[in-house]
């Protein structure tokens, strides 16, 4: 056993998040037949993803704030703290923090056969998307 070495958190790239969302690392993989990668997501008021989905699925955990995740039917799902929310394998969706608050999230997601392609990044969501127009 041993802690593992601390990460900085860094701030998502603006290919693939809109607004203010930094990343804090909790968990990868050390051996090969280990796929599970979870960090901590913390997104600024109407911070939010890109259009994405993970080959083998995602579980998102709400810590604090109020959670906003979107589908390509044009739902909306407001996940709140205590809160898990399933994406299953390949759903497009995305995630962001609620109007007028921060969320944050744990994001526990498993690699794909390929770990480069275990999540698909498209394009940003709109205004009226991000507002379930």
């Amino acid at each position: 056993m041993h802690i593992e070495p601390e990460v900085p958190t860094s701030k998502n790239p603006p290919e693939r998040f809109a607004g203010d969302v930094w990343l804090d690392p909790i968990a990868s993989p050390h051996e090969d037949d280990q796929h599970m990668t979870v960090a901590t997501v913390r997104f600024a008021p109407g911070g939010r993803t890109a259009w994405h989905s993970h080959e083998k699925g995602q579980y998102l955990r709400v810590t604090q704030g109020v959670g906003r995740f979107g589908t390509r039917t044009g739902g909306i799902i407001e996940v709140h703290p205590g809160q898990t929310l399933y994406t299953p394998p390949g759903e497009e969706h995305w995630h962001a923090a609620a109007p007028g608050v921060f969320m944050e999230h744990i994001a526990m997601v498993e690699s794909g056969d390929d770990p480069a392609t275990s999540t698909t990044w498209l394009e940003h969501i709109t205004d009226d998307e991000y507002e379930g127009r």
